[in-house]
């Protein structure tokens, strides 16, 4: 008679064999996060051991505007971002209305012109001796700035919208993704119930999109507290404008890194208020349908208000933007137009897009490895990964040259004392340098959008693949995959119009890019 062994046995050690498996996803994270550290570590070494002394002259004199300037900068922007992603990202999601599938990728062109670019045109326009005020004082007999009032363009309030129509998309994006990976059945129950679109909205639609759209305004507020082109076009004095103050003006790059790390304090702030808003309110996504939300059919006055809201914001963020930016470029086409431009723009390009996957894959890998592992030092790890996106992009730049020329003179010394070769340049001066510190730079925008979607999906499912004998790259392929699909879609080209806004990466590397074209 054939022997047959008993199974009762064989769960216990497919749970072991998984758990064995698991550690390597932990580790990689685990490692791909302290990569990703490098260049803020470098930042910390400097602001902790600086070379320059004057930090009490900072702190006696200039300190309190910055701090004060970009705390309003921030409020104000983040109400503003708020307003317009989500609600743009809730019609156009759920309602049907003519040009909603045009909006759908449309309202993420203006996160495409940088922000300082829409100031310039906008005080162009508005400023005193521009078009709208010169109609103005034609049209009422105006003879002088004393006979009327017009808003300044350069103020806080000018900073405060014109951030806020570029920045927008982060929230939109966010907002959007997570609309899309709600299950139909509760948008359903609610109907059911007698509950208007609108009530679905502020009553079932936003308390479960919540953990999502706090990491979209946080996004909006860091990038807020990097931006150095507008505010100093404006005239605003915040933290990043005294970073580059006492770096570029003083020499001080000591105290240039000490600020930044006040500016870190303001980030961690903004983290803590992130994941305290998910531990207070949890959702488990224990379906798959994901993408036939029900479609409320707008009529009347309602279609016209719908395609007035999401018009707006890409009106004035991205179409009169790029109309003026255009006319002014066609005027000079045969000046700019040459081989170097296109040898520019497809450095951008190819740059911008490696960039994009790397943080898209990378925040998978830490989201996941988070996922599996649970421990506190990841998730610490993986939270201060991201924080390289409030810190202003020339400081950073500076955090990946110091450890990649340290890198190039240890390593070229060693060559050249063993095989007696003279070693050039490793890693400093090549493309690997710009895309490193663009992904450390934007690592919140995937990491952050992979874990939000992450977290919908309850962790049941992990248990019923577990008891299935799956180990977790088949539970991420099967399982993980197909459910946060739809988000990480959504919020795949977030990355990639990123990394293409300006970075100081020729301290990082030789590599010509549009944004290094000379005007």
């Amino acid at each position: 008679m054939a022997v047959t062994t008993s199974d009762a046995t064989g769960p216990v050690t497919r749970s072991l064999m998984q758990k064995d498996r698991s550690w390597i996803w932990t580790t990689g994270a685990v490692g791909a996060a302290l990569i990703v550290i490098i260049p803020l570590a470098s930042i910390v070494w400097l602001a902790l051991f600086p070379k320059d002394e004057g930090w009490f002259d900072i702190v006696r004199t200039s300190l309190p505007t910055y701090i004060s300037n970009t705390l309003i900068l921030m409020v104000g922007v983040g109400i503003g971002t708020i307003t317009g992603g989500v609600s743009t990202a809730w019609l156009v999601t759920v309602c049907r209305f003519p040009g909603r599938r045009m909006f759908e990728w449309a309202l993420l062109l203006p996160l495409a012109v940088p922000a300082y670019l829409v100031a310039f045109v906008y005080t162009d326009i508005l400023e005193y001796g521009g078009p709208v005020q010169g109609a103005l004082r034609d049209l009422f007999g105006w003879q002088v700035k004393s006979d009327y009032w017009f808003p300044e363009i350069r103020s806080h309030g000018g900073a405060i919208i014109v951030l806020s129509l570029v920045l927008y998309p982060y929230v939109y994006m966010m907002a959007r993704a997570a609309f899309l990976q709600q299950s139909v059945c509760a948008l359903e129950a609610a109907r059911t119930l007698g509950r208007t679109p609108w009530r679905c909205f502020w009553t079932v639609a936003l308390p479960m999109a919540r953990p999502a759209l706090v990491i979209g305004v946080s996004l909006a507020m860091m990038e807020t507290l990097n931006d150095f082109g507008t505010i100093d076009f404006f005239g605003v004095h915040t933290l990043t404008a005294g970073v580059f103050e006492v770096w570029r003006v003083m020499g001080n790059t000591g105290g240039a890194a000490q600020i930044a790390l006040v500016m870190l304090l303001f980030v961690v702030g903004l983290l803590w208020l992130e994941r305290s808003s998910r531990h207070r309110q949890r959702y488990g996504q224990t379906s798959s349908k994901i993408q036939a939300l029900p479609g409320f059919e707008l009529r009347g006055w309602r279609r016209v208000a719908a395609m007035t809201v999401c018009g707006a914001p890409l009106i004035f963020g991205f179409a009169v933007p790029f109309i003026v930016l255009a006319v002014n470029a066609l005027r000079r086409l045969d000046q700019q137009l040459t081989p170097e431009y296109f040898a520019f723009t497809s450095n951008s390009l190819i740059l911008s897009g490696t960039a994009a996957v790397c943080a898209v894959v990378i925040g998978l890998f830490m989201a996941y490895g988070v996922r599996l592992s649970g421990g506190k030092l990841l998730r610490m790890l993986t939270r201060l990964a991201s924080v390289g996106y409030a810190v202003p992009g020339a400081v950073l730049a500076v955090g990946v040259i110091v450890p990649f020329t340290s890198f190039d003179a240890v390593v070229g010394r060693f060559i050249e004392q063993t095989f007696g070769v003279p070693m050039g340049p490793i890693l400093f001066g090549t493309a690997f340098a710009v895309v490193f510190a663009y992904v450390a730079r934007f690592m919140a925008i995937g990491f952050g959008a992979v874990d939000s979607a992450l977290e919908k999906v309850t962790p049941h499912m992990d248990d019923a693949a577990r008891t299935l004998g799956k180990g977790p790259l088949e539970t991420l392929r099967r399982i993980h995959l197909p459910m946060i699909r739809g988000g990480i879609l959504a919020v795949r080209p977030g990355p990639f119009w990123a990394v293409r806004l300006p970075l100081p990466g020729k301290h990082c590397a030789a590599i010509p890019t549009i944004w290094a074209w000379p005007s």
